[in-house]
């Protein structure tokens, strides 16, 4: 007789305005130079009171490194060795545009246009290449095209799966609101506002799966919101458990509301008598973690 799993969830809305390391993924990117003068001035997009650092394969000229109208709105610019350190005291506007020139030691002068973040994300390290030849060039760039691989091939190996997956067919439907046609029941529901909006949160159980729909509210002025990645780990040892997601739309605009839903067959999972747990997480595509869900184990509910 196969032993009813019912799961209780226990959501936590992360509101903080700056995460650790642990909630904000790096984002790194790689700018490659070139000697044509139509080429576009490179630019920084970067965010209130996080630092941005630039890393150059040549040493920097700290003399003749500079911000132009940084008064007030940035720290001092820290620049030496291979890397140029900035921090802005405040956000930038969409319409801004401040200048840093950038001169290393063989006297080459390398200009920047820094601006707002762009979907809301900061740059918060840029690795600088002049010579698009050089091996630290090549490196970056055969890595750059491994990732894009690696997500191309997982993103087609997860339209395979999602054409034949039962739990992927439940997730649309628990994603419109179709809760009468799939198995589930609602257990728990939680409601928490942000930096962007409103998120409700809904727990739903089964005997042998378990689902969570987040509802989010979009009350930005401008900025749309957009999936930036969802986890689903065993939280002893950090390790990926199998899910299925499903979202109304690809980007929540200001003014409209939007629905993630995420499924998850635990038939399989050893909570070990209670002490064992499933950590969902939903990460912004700024990278910020927007929210925490725990699935434990509890008693039969009726």
């Amino acid at each position: 007789m196969r032993k009813r799993l019912d799961s209780l969830l226990l959501g936590l809305l992360l509101t903080a305005t700056v995460a650790t390391a642990q909630e904000r993924q790096p984002l790194v990117r790689n700018v490659y130079l070139s000697d044509d003068p139509q080429q576009e001035v490179p630019r920084i997009h970067v965010g209130s009171r996080m630092a941005t650092v630039l890393r150059f394969e040549q040493d920097v000229d700290p003399t003749r490194t500079a911000l132009l109208g940084w008064e007030g709105r940035f720290e001092p610019v820290l620049s030496g060795g291979k890397s140029v350190l900035l921090m802005p005291r405040q956000g930038l506007l969409p319409e801004d545009a401040l200048l840093l020139r950038v001169t290393l030691q063989d006297g080459t002068e390398i200009p920047f246009a820094l601006t707002a973040p762009e979907d809301g994300r900061v740059d918060q390290q840029l690795n600088v290449f002049r010579d698009i030849e050089s091996p630290g060039a090549v490196r970056s760039r055969l890595s750059d095209s491994r990732v894009r691989e690696r997500r191309l091939q997982e993103e087609n190996e997860r339209f395979r799966q999602e054409e034949t997956s039962v739990d992927h067919a439940l997730a649309a439907l628990m994603s419109q609101g179709a809760v009468e046609m799939t198995p589930f029941r609602k257990f728990r529901s939680w409601r928490f506002t942000c930096d962007t909006g409103a998120v409700n949160i809904l727990g739903y159980i089964h005997p042998s799966k378990t689902a969570v729909v987040f509802e989010i509210t979009n009350q930005t002025a401008k900025t749309p919101w957009r999936l930036g990645e969802a986890r689903l780990s065993i939280k002893s040892n950090g390790k990926a458990w199998p899910f299925a997601l499903r979202m109304t739309q690809a980007e929540i605009v200001p003014g409209t509301s939007g629905n993630i839903a995420v499924v998850a067959d635990l038939s399989t999972f050893d909570f070990k008598k209670g002490s064992e747990k499933l950590v969902l997480e939903l990460f912004r595509h700024d990278g910020l973690r927007e929210a925490l869900v725990v699935v434990e184990e509890t008693g039969p509910h009726k």
